[in-house]
């Protein structure tokens, strides 16, 4: 397991949303810069906030071209009471293997009981890793206000 740094192609990654939809990230941001988030469970209030602050951000990140992703290890019922409880419109896996996961872009696993600890990557419309954030627990995570920021930064110095 390796840490996924900047330049580096984020790996195919293909997760189930409520319903049954299958979710291939990076190929799901179709040439749009994309926010991908790992998160803890449905149960934790740090990753509750966060999505919920995706969400509130959701049309000034869909203004400058971001799409937004996220998965957890929690079965598709609370998954759903999830996403219908913060109204969330992006969209939300479930049921992910923390181990294959993990493998793939080097997030960090709780053994016990088993879930992703919370871990974000910004993606640029060629699907490579702009910035990753990997955090060990329940503090230190992307926020929309930064992926915005960083956006527009890009944005403005494509040409430089």
């Amino acid at each position: 397991m390796s840490l996924l740094q900047p330049g580096d192609r984020f790996p195919d990654l293909t997760f189930t949303v409520p319903g049954g939809e299958k979710v291939a990230v990076p190929e799901a941001f179709a040439g749009r810069f994309g926010v991908m988030l790992f998160y803890r469970g449905s149960w934790c209030p740090y990753c509750n906030a966060q999505l919920r602050a995706f969400q509130r951000a959701s049309s000034t990140l869909e203004d400058i071209g971001v799409g937004v992703a996220a998965l957890s290890v929690d079965d598709e019922a609370t998954t759903t009471e999830l996403i219908t409880k913060h109204k969330l419109t992006f969209p939300v896996g479930f049921g992910a293997d923390a181990g294959t996961v993990a493998e793939l872009t080097g997030a960090f696993v709780n053994p016990d009981p088993v879930y992703l600890q919370s871990t974000g990557f910004v993606l640029d419309p060629e699907g490579k890793v702009v910035v990753s954030v990997y955090s060990s627990g329940a503090i230190g995570r992307l926020v929309p206000e930064d992926v915005v920021g960083l956006v527009r930064y890009l944005r403005e110095h494509a040409d430089d």
